[in-house]
């Protein structure tokens, strides 16, 4: 089930991000809260810092005064017309954790359709779906892969564009992609340049992006062909296409989806993402991270991309005193435009 099809832009949510809300870890439920288009979050369940809001927790004064709570119970009183259940936390491993039943199946009953990001899926469990069917909601697995008839490999297709294609890259897994995807698709359009967006993971989709799909779920063969897909159907009605980058090209674990991307985007340009204090990978202690410069000879070696520009954590100057490229924060005030402006200047 679509999300596009099943919801309407800015459905009223609870997000639920039990001790992970405003961590790496619930990345999805702060991308939801900050910058969805396609839900109006109306309260976070996390009982670690209940009692605060959404502003506070993340520091970010765009995401508001949504309260944060510790209980389904309080969710549903705080949100009575909440029309959707957010999973905001894939938690290791993938599975749906004990403590969420009871809560999720409080928030069916009340009338919410349960969209999930997890790696199992609700909708192929016979349990879940007589639940779902009793409650008159739905559940919409957001890492379902597109049907088996829909998948093809890449053909090249996307060498030929006449829009610009911007890919964030990283030296990393959660650095910051689809934050500086968004904020350079934001930027784009308060510019007056005609931008799109493709979504490669859950927070992506979540959030609402011109076309999606979450690519570590397609089969190897066909990934370059999805993304081909996407951005070619994105740049059939804009001007630039910014697409959502994964992991990193030097990562032993998810090269090979970083490398499919890279393919089937066939970026004009890249800004690579870095955050400049990590010195080993999220969740593979025993491997460090690769440098820009590595990862910069690496884009461009494999590809006829331009690496334009770093997105940064670092702050304001400190960003320009770091690499050899163009650097910003896109959370400081202009960051993203510095970013952009990169962009245009290297094409």
């Amino acid at each position: 089930m679509s999300l596009e099809t099943t919801f309407r832009p800015q459905t009223p949510a609870i997000v639920l991000a039990d001790g992970a809300f405003g961590q790496p870890a619930g990345k999805t439920a702060n991308g939801v809260v900050v910058h969805s288009d396609l839900f109006d979050p109306r309260v976070v369940v996390d009982s670690t810092c209940a009692g605060s809001d959404a502003g506070s927790v993340l520091d970010r004064p765009e995401a508001g005064d949504v309260p944060v709570v510790d209980s389904m119970t309080a969710a549903l009183e705080a949100a009575p017309d909440a029309e959707a259940l957010v999973l905001g936390v894939a938690p290791a491993g993938g599975a749906l954790p004990d403590a969420w039943v009871d809560d999720i199946q409080d928030a069916m009953r009340a009338g919410c359709d349960v969209v999930s990001g997890l790696h199992v899926f609700l909708s192929d469990d016979d349990s879940w779906r007589a639940v779902a069917a009793e409650c008159g909601v739905d559940l919409v697995d957001v890492r379902k892969p597109p049907a088996e008839d829909d998948l093809r490999v890449a053909d090249g297709r996307s060498l030929d564009l006449e829009s610009t294609v911007v890919l964030t890259m990283g030296t990393d897994c959660a650095v910051g992609k689809r934050t500086t995807t968004f904020e350079l698709y934001q930027a784009a359009k308060a510019a007056g340049l005609d931008a799109g967006w493709v979504a490669t993971g859950q927070t992506g989709r979540l959030i609402g992006a011109d076309r999606g799909v979450v690519i570590d779920r397609v089969p190897a063969d066909f990934t370059a062909g999805v993304v081909e897909e996407m951005v070619c159907d994105v740049a059939a009605d804009h001007d630039y296409v910014f697409v959502e980058g994964q992991a990193a090209l030097t990562h032993h674990a998810y090269a090979g989806v970083t490398l499919s991307l890279l393919h089937g985007a066939a970026p004009d340009a890249v800004v690579l993402v870095d955050e400049p204090d990590r010195e080993t990978r999220s969740h593979f202690d025993r491997l460090s991270v690769s440098s820009v410069e590595t990862e910069r000879r690496a884009i461009e070696m494999l590809s006829g991309a331009t690496v334009a520009a770093v997105s940064t954590w670092a702050d304001g100057d400190a960003a320009s005193a770091l690499y050899d490229l163009p650097a910003a924060n896109v959370y400081e005030d202009g960051g993203a435009d510095e970013l952009l402006d990169a962009v245009v200047d290297a094409l």
